[in-house]
């Protein structure tokens, strides 16, 4: 440990000792048990957030050596750290849920696959007279094809890492890794019908089916997920924090309805949870590290793979809707760049905020202005500014030369003013945790003056007559 980036201190080794004795003690009272498999995920997510943290010091001169290394620009020393981190949390996280798999099906193998061909037989307890009905391979394809559309971008995201994709070229990629899962929704699922707003429903009726469209529409989720978070970074610790509260409203989002006795979408949601519960352990491992002053970088990898953790669980936990609106942040941040983003105005490689070194604080990064530019690009940059969401700089005629770069990260430095890096991402995080109210809000209580029912509620559930989405 003496040659590595991130020495482990003896209280920290101390912690993850003892964190790993209790996540294996929960594990045993799992076999000896029934295996609740909440339970077993939960000890995994404390066994993925050690092993992540000492792996994290472990390799980080070893990637430093073989190239996966930057300099934090946003420092006085600008000294060089291990970059590609993501990488590693996103192998332990896949290794963990590999390692997974047999527990939510525990009680199946137990009882019925005896290797006598009987492993879709429907099988009583004696002891509980409970029931277990056929082997749930719908279930399984659904864990499978989400496992494989998670290593299919974390391999996208490191070859991202490797050879700096351009962004035209790796835009559409999510989408190739998002077709496991999107197989599997027609295959076990395969509902594309959609409750109408009540305001529309005397021209369109209750329902309308999407068919492909709906697809279509799962796709751009898968899309956009991980390159929203992607677009929104730069600064210390801002990737893992919003990735983290995302995953922590996502779970108690899942907990509302695990919490009503015998609903219908209790799979859907155990089945989020599953997912979740070691990401948030490998992702906080990961921003023990990435915090303010970072030790390491997390690179694209773990920006992809982040994203489309959410957008698996979205979509085959049948909640995309209400994943949307936990990403308030991000989709401002997307229409807010897309002038940049479309080449409207000028898009410079990197707009991340400049660090002043003689302040040590953080100030917005400029777009510039080759020729001067069209009239509607002027007045709208104009508008902007005078709105207070943007800042320009002109000639002595009036000429729009310089602007700040169209990020919400920007965006929160031209409101708030220039600001230690810390303190930015401190508040963009607190942005993202009132967004992350304000979605629950708008999805269980506010929808309602558009939507007939919630589907929280058990009877809401029953008078729609469909899967809970």
């Amino acid at each position: 440990m003496a040659g590595s980036n991130t020495p482990i201190t003896a209280g920290w080794f101390f912690f993850l000792f003892t964190l790993v004795g209790a996540c294996c003690g929960l594990l045993y009272t799992v076999f000896q048990g029934d295996g609740e498999p909440l339970v077993a995920s939960l000890a995994f997510s404390g066994i993925a957030f050690a092993a992540s943290y000492c792996l994290i010091c472990w390799l980080g001169d070893e990637f430093k050596r073989v190239g996966f290394k930057g300099r934090d620009r946003s420092k006085l020393d600008r000294k060089e750290i291990p970059e590609t981190m993501g990488a590693v949390c996103a192998v332990v996280y896949l290794m963990v849920m590999i390692v997974f798999i047999p527990f939510p099906f525990y009680e199946y193998f137990y009882v019925q696959t005896s290797g006598g061909g009987n492993r879709d037989m429907t099988v009583e307890m004696v002891e509980t007279g409970r029931k277990l009905h056929r082997f749930p391979h719908n279930k399984l394809g659904e864990y499978l094809s989400a496992l494989l559309s998670l290593q299919s971008m974390a391999i996208l995201g490191i070859a991202d890492d490797l050879f700096d994709i351009r962004w035209r070229h790796k835009l559409f990629l999510p989408a190739i890794a998002a077709i496991p899962m999107l197989i599997m929704y027609y295959i076990d699922f395969g509902v594309t019908n959609i409750v109408v707003p009540l305001p529309l429903q005397a021209y369109l009726g209750e329902m309308v089916n999407l068919s492909w469209g709906y697809y279509a529409y799962m796709a751009a989720i898968a899309i956009f997920c991980p390159n929203s978070i992607n677009i929104l970074a730069g600064v210390n610790g801002l990737e893992v924090s919003q990735s983290i509260v995302i995953a922590a409203f996502i779970a108690i989002n899942d907990l509302l309805y695990i919490s009503v006795k015998g609903h219908p979408a209790t799979d859907s949601h155990l089945f989020s949870l599953y997912f979740l519960l070691p990401f948030l352990g490998v992702s906080l491992a990961l921003w023990c590290h990435n915090k303010y002053p970072s030790k390491v970088f997390v690179g694209d990898t773990y920006c992809y793979f982040a994203g489309m953790t959410f957008a698996v669980v979205g979509i085959l936990g049948h909640f995309s809707k209400t994943l949307l609106l936990l990403f308030i942040p991000q989709i401002f941040n997307f229409l807010y760049s897309s002038p940049q983003l479309f080449g409207l105005v000028p898009c410079p490689r990197h707009r991340l905020p400049h660090f002043n070194a003689r302040t040590g604080l953080m100030e917005p990064s400029r777009g510039q202005f080759i020729h001067p530019p069209r009239w509607p690009i002027s007045v709208a940059l104009k508008t902007l500014a005078k709105l207070g969401l943007v800042q320009i700089w002109t000639d002595d005629n009036g000429v729009v030369l310089e602007y700040s770069n169209l990020t919400l990260i920007n965006l929160w430095i031209v409101r708030f003013g220039p600001m230690r890096e810390d303190k930015v991402t401190l508040g963009l995080v607190g942005l993202q945790v009132v967004c992350g109210v304000l979605g629950l809000f708008i999805r269980h209580k506010a929808a309602l003056l558009l939507f007939p029912y919630d589907n929280l509620k058990l009877q809401d559930f029953e008078g729609l007559g469909l899967p809970v989405v």
